[in-house]
């Protein structure tokens, strides 16, 4: 059985995330993606991180922003 890599699934990932919030910049999936890449760099089980990523990238992406007040 072929192995696909660990870079493939995280690309993929992010084409399925960004197939999903087209309304948002290719350039914040891209962040968030990497970003949740970020936090299982030194996680020396890799089978789950692609999964990992996935999820934490989309809860990035979907958790409001927390404005700043507004000073008048």
């Amino acid at each position: 059985m072929a192995e696909i890599s660990e870079e493939l699934m995280i690309a993929d990932v992010e084409r399925r995330l960004t197939s999903k919030y087209g309304h948002l910049p290719p350039e914040q999936i891209s962040a968030a993606v990497q970003n949740a890449c970020a936090r299982f760099e030194q996680s020396p089980i890799r089978d789950f991180v692609p999964l990992l990523v996935e999820r934490h990238a989309r809860a990035e992406l979907t958790e409001p922003r927390q404005l700043a007040p507004v000073s008048q």
